[in-house]
């Protein structure tokens, strides 16, 4: 990378802000920290990031207390755009009302997963029976889920396309039998009229893998809705999406792609305070990618949009850990959970509910004694 000085950048450089420096609390260091999107954390420096063509040209650590001084090295442009991103990332993010809940972004919460699914990947068949998958949720809730995510398409690698009649007779009944419980439902899916049809049912969240590109219907239907939406980064189609995936920097590539999909989405009558967002771990990446993803997390923090962080039981953990079949990767899944509380991420999308939100219960627990004020 070319020692290329801020003040010689040019106008039509990018310029990306990744927090960190996490200390326990603020106190006695004033001007010297940062609050990271309202939340439990604070940041002493960032990583500012500087590239053209999503080539990475420069690359420097910067405390927070030379932060506004470095900025205005940085010519007019650049400058105007770091300094955007920057608001963005201290930004506290707007509570959703959903049903009879508010899911308040100070905190993180767990998303669990319920697949009426024959073939996703970790539970596939477990929960075909509607009054059975309805049980499980109630259960998944009474844990501490604050959203429960029903999906009736494996978009697994390598998973077939569902017809949507088929996958709405999967997850209507099971929305229809949790509607008068009081929990936040999600539906996973990236067909319009099953977003449609769940949202009727009692779905208050679409999630959508596709970030909204698989049905041009489907930005409609959110618009009108007005309900929030998961705009997830992927690379190429379930099918194929794990034979070549290519980045030259996957950091640098998931947060361009995913600003794009923001972008459309507000075009098409999304508000961005109702727009959470994922960088996909496994779909259409390899081991690298994904670790590079986990690594840079807090970077996303820049979109101005809350984290959901889908990384339960994925094949990178095996990969990482002797080959630990599905069945036996929880100690990895909460590795990997705990990175994200770690980077601020404020959803974490889980199979194991319990234990995940037991071990954020513990970290949520340091942050509080860390954050309480000193006697004086």
């Amino acid at each position: 990378m070319p020692d290329t000085r801020l003040g010689d950048l040019p106008e039509d450089v990018r310029v990306y802000l990744r927090p960190t420096g996490f200390i326990d609390a603020p106190f006695g260091h004033d001007g010297k920290a940062l609050r990271l999107a309202g939340g439990l954390l604070w940041f002493s420096a960032v990583e500012l990031i500087a590239a053209q063509d999503e080539k990475r040209v420069r690359s420097e650590l910067v405390p927070v207390e030379r932060l506004e001084a470095t900025l205005a090295e940085l010519a007019a442009g650049p400058r105007a755009s770091a300094e955007s991103t920057l608001a963005r990332l201290t930004a506290e993010r707007p509570a959703l009302r959903l049903g009879e809940r508010t899911l308040r972004f100070d905190q993180p919460h767990v998303m669990g997963i319920l697949n009426m699914t024959p073939d996703s990947f970790s539970d596939g068949g477990r929960n075909m029976d509607a009054d059975a998958a309805a049980s499980a949720a109630v259960d998944m809730a009474a844990a501490g889920a604050s959203i429960i995510d029903i999906g009736g398409e494996s978009t697994r690698p390598g998973a077939q396309p569902v017809w949507e009649g088929d996958e709405l007779a999967r997850v209507q009944p099971v929305l229809q039998r949790l509607k008068a419980s009081g929990a936040v439902l999600s539906i996973d899916t990236r067909k319009a009229s099953v977003m449609e049809a769940a949202l009727d049912a009692g779905a208050h969240i679409v999630n959508d893998v596709s970030a909204l590109t698989f049905d041009d219907a489907a930005i409609g239907v959110v618009a009108r809705s007005a309900c929030p939406v998961v705009l997830m980064h992927h690379q190429g189609d379930p099918q194929t999406m794990q034979d070549q995936p290519s980045y030259a920097d996957p950091l640098i590539e998931v947060y361009d792609w995913l600003q794009r999909r923001i972008a459309a989405a507000e075009a098409g009558g999304i508000a961005r305070e109702r727009i959470i967002i994922d960088p996909g771990i496994g779909f259409g990446k390899r081991l690298r990618h994904n670790l590079d993803l986990l690594n840079g997390l807090a970077l996303f923090h820049g979109l101005g949009c809350p984290i959901l962080l889908g990384a339960s039981r994925k094949r990178l953990i095996g990969a990482l850990a002797n080959e630990a079949p599905v069945e036996e990767r929880l100690g990895g899944s909460i590795a990997l959970a705990m990175t994200g509380l770690a980077s601020g991420v404020q959803i974490l999308r889980v199979h194991d509910v319990r234990e995940t939100v037991q071990a954020a219960k513990v970290w949520r627990g340091l942050r509080d004694a860390a954050l309480t004020p000193p006697l004086s």
